[in-house]
């Protein structure tokens, strides 16, 4: 299932490096991971329990760099399965 349009042009913006962000979007929380250069990398949705893990669905994004340099040429969402929390 693919992204919602909103939710991807959010985790399209950058933020703190090597960081975790927990967040609400359109009802459901998420909480995503940022790599090194503060790019969301990993994304979990769903409802959040009361030790703040997610039970819902684990996405993981891979990036695709213009050789020689650090821009994105492209990138994807790809749902890896279930998650408990």
């Amino acid at each position: 299932m693919p992204l919602h349009p909103q939710l991807d042009q959010k985790l399209s913006k950058l933020y703190e490096p090597s960081t975790s962000i927990d967040d609400v979007f359109k009802g459901h929380d998420i909480t995503f991971v940022t790599n090194d250069q503060g790019e969301p990398v990993m994304l979990f949705i769903g409802k959040r329990k009361p030790n703040g893990a997610i039970a819902g669905e684990r996405y993981v994004r891979t990036i695709k760099r213009q050789p020689g340099t650090q821009q994105v040429a492209s990138s994807h969402w790809d749902l890896k399965g279930r998650t408990q929390g």
